[in-house]
């Protein structure tokens, strides 16, 4: 029996390497099945919520929108305010224990990213373990590296290679994992961003990629170049600025202005907070000094 033909996969591909503005100009697609036409609009307010037009899904998706673009609207707050953090939790908390909807794909992916964010990383877990979509197994992936338990990864990322092997998620979760490993997988990352590269427009995610790569390598006068035309595309990418003041750092290079942005720009920041807290540290010594 003939596959039926997936509209979205062009759409799905640019939001997965980070063409948000192709997924979002590619979306005019017709004759879309309900359920398809529900997909493609949460890649489409993801795609905005990711070049941080917040505002813009949180007043597009209206209450009597269905649940996966419901979650969505509740990512767009979370993100848009610290202040509607507390708020977003309980909802999505709420939600999750209803049975009716509970088990709903999106809702459960967009919980898992944001408990993730919290780095409340079993709560994620929690809702993601269970996967259903590659998108799930891919976060399971970044879950399970950032509790530096690349064995788990590890696992995930083969469920997803016996489901999909040439999928880009499964290729992304690949590569993250080879550089949360590191030594002699580094080269085996580098070449699969080289390989997005090649087969499709470059778009931050792949800079930021390479680049990331050739720091791990040493090559830093590289990955500053790669950093530098990412942040040509999107001045205010929070990977691509941390990336580079952590190039400019190892090159000697002032780091202030890139760090400033991104202090403006995504005050929360993992690479904000841990300024922030050094700087802390260094005030109380000197009063106790004092």
């Amino acid at each position: 029996m003939a596959t039926a033909p997936d509209h979205l996969f062009t759409l799905r591909n640019n939001f997965y390497l980070g063409a948000f503005q192709s997924a979002i100009n590619s979306s005019d697609l017709p004759n879309l099945s309900p359920e398809d036409a529900v997909e493609r609009d949460c890649l489409v307010h993801r795609s905005y919520i990711a070049l941080g037009s917040y505002q813009l899904v949180i007043s597009e998706i209206d209450e009597n929108a269905a649940t996966p673009l419901q979650a969505v609207k509740l990512l767009a707050l979370y993100l848009s305010s610290p202040e509607n953090k507390q708020s977003v939790i309980s909802s999505l908390k709420e939600w999750l224990a209803d049975s009716a909807i509970g088990n709903n794909v999106i809702l459960r992916l967009i919980a898992g990213i944001v408990f993730m964010n919290e780095e409340d990383y079993n709560e994620a877990l929690k809702h993601t373990h269970a996967g259903g979509t590659m998108e799930l197994h891919a976060l399971n992936v970044q879950i399970f590296i950032k509790m530096h338990r690349t064995d788990f990864a590890e696992r995930q990322l083969r469920v997803m290679q016996q489901i999909d092997e040439d999928h880009s998620l499964t290729q992304l979760a690949n590569a993250w994992l080879n550089l949360a490993v590191g030594g002699s997988k580094i080269q085996e990352a580098l070449l699969i961003f080289q390989d997005f590269s090649e087969k499709y427009p470059m778009t931050g995610l792949i800079l930021n990629g390479k680049a990331v790569c050739c720091m791990h390598m040493g090559n830093f006068e590289e990955a500053e170049t790669l950093l530098l035309e990412a942040l040509n595309k999107d001045a205010k990418d929070p990977e691509t600025l941390a990336n580079l003041v952590v190039c400019s750092l190892h090159l000697g290079k002032p780091s202030s202005r890139y760090l400033n942005q991104l202090k403006i720009a995504h005050p929360e920041h993992m690479i904000i907070k841990r300024v922030s807290t050094a700087e802390d540290s260094f005030e109380r010594a000197v009063q106790s000094v004092a």
